[in-house]
Order: C-alpha cells, then structure tokens, then sequence
C-alpha cells in the first residue's frame, strides 16, 4: 500500500463553495479560493474542484477559480462537471488543473475516456462514477449530478473505464454524501477489487474512523472529504494524527518538514 492521500473536496457552483446532501439542498459555504489556500496550508495532499451543475447547464465554470488557486495552491488539483471534449479538457489544464473527473460525457460516450487518456496520458484521466445502492452488493451508476440513471451497474462501468484508460476513480456514494455517515466500505472494496486503478472514495465522511475503515476494510487508496472540513469539524492535523496512530501510511507535509 503507498501513501493514503488525504483529499479536499469543494464542489462550486457559481462564485461560491456549496454543500449537499445526497447531491441535493445545495447550501452556499463561502469563497472556495480562501477555502483551497486555507485547505493546503493545513496540509491537503491534493485538491478536487467540481462544479456539480456543470453538466446540466453546458458548461464549467472553474476555469477563473482554478487559474486563481493555483498561485497560492501547489498541490495537485483535478476539476470535473462539465466535461465533454478535448477542447474542454485542454481548457482546464491550461487553467492549471492536473487531472480531470469526467462522470456524465463519459456515460453518454465512453469513448471520451479513451480519447482524454490517449491525447493527455491516463494520469490526467478521473472517472468520476456516482453510485447508489439498487441491491445487495449492486450499485448503479448515475450522472447530472445524481439525478438521471445510466442503467450501468457500477463494477462494471469501473471496469470498463479502465480497460479505456481512467488512471484513477473518484467513487461517490449518492447515498451517504453529505451525512456524516461513514464511506460506503462495501462499494469501494468491491470496486477496488475489480480493478487496478487507485479509488478515491468519496460521500459520507464524518469523523476520523470513517476514513480509518474505508481504508483499513473498503482498501481506498485515497480519501476525499468535504463535510468535516467545511464546518470545522476536523482538520487535516486532526486527520492526519489520528491515521498515523493507527497504522496507515500518510506523507509528511511541508510544515511538518520545516519543524
């Protein structure tokens, strides 16, 4: 197992950081440029930007706020919501995004995936997959933001992203995002098994056991977390100390160098 990346999830709509529940009741947080610094000076190993109702509407709106972040933000940032084309992707790049998360484009033509891996390299290329539970160990896939089925069970989507060229999956849990709940274990160790690409598991974090199990029981190689750092319930010290006491390997930051 290498290092669990500890990730910052801001989903944005418009100038603002927002927060759901199950993907739904969008709550305006604040300014998620102050969040992004605020979140890497605290040690964040890396930065995910979604615009949830990109794809709704035709179109993303990150490229000022990730052009912005990156002057103060030196970590890896991946921007999804929105994403259909190449045009699009060569966009976000530019803006100084490492990697994109593609979710609906890619349902609607999974040849994208292939495309963005061939022209970007497969380490530009998340597939975002937002999955609810249809049945015992059964997860569909769904896209615009968790609202329209895909008729695709999710193993097997995953599967086929990575036989495409996803380098990475960002696995939300409809289900369980925004309540504090803990990480759908089940549908990340299931999906982990099935492929040979790093899961991001993401939806439910609520306090340090949560991503304590998701990564000792659902073997997620990352963890993205939302909630808990939004409303100040824990920061990435709190995080980071307590996965250390129990035994999982977490990189040291650059203020823990500097000590």
């Amino acid at each position: 197992m290498g290092n669990i990346r500890l990730i910052a999830r801001l989903d944005v709509k418009g100038a603002y950081l927002i927060k759901s529940i199950n993907l739904e009741g969008l709550r305006k947080i604040g300014d998620p440029g102050e969040y992004a610094k605020k979140y890497y000076a605290d040690g964040a190993d890396e930065i995910i930007y979604m615009d949830p109702v990109a794809s709704l509407y035709g179109r993303n709106s990150l490229l000022d706020i990730v052009e912005k972040a990156t002057r103060d933000v030196f970590i890896p940032i991946t921007v999804g919501g929105g994403v259909r084309t190449l045009s699009d992707v060569e966009k976000i790049l530019k803006s100084g995004a490492d990697k994109v998360a593609v979710n609906t484009a890619a349902i609607k033509r999974p040849e994208l995936i292939r495309e963005i891996a061939t022209r970007f390299g497969s380490q530009c290329m998340v597939l975002s997959i937002e999955a609810k539970q249809s049945g015992p160990d059964l997860w569909e896939a769904y896209y615009d933001n968790g609202r329209e089925r895909s008729g695709r069970e999710v193993i097997e989507w995953a599967r086929q992203g990575v036989a495409l060229g996803a380098g990475e999956i960002l696995l939300t849990s409809v289900d369980r995002e925004g309540s504090a709940r803990g990480f759908d274990s089940d549908l990340v160790k299931k999906v982990g098994e099935a492929v040979s690409i790093p899961i991001i598991a993401s939806g439910g974090m609520g306090h340090t056991d949560h991503l304590i199990h998701v990564v000792k029981e659902g073997k997620a190689d990352a963890v993205a977390m939302a909630h808990v750092l939004h409303y100040n319930k824990l920061t990435f010290k709190d995080i980071r100390e307590k996965a250390r006491q129990e035994g999982l390997p977490i990189r040291s930051t650059r203020n823990e160098w500097m000590n």
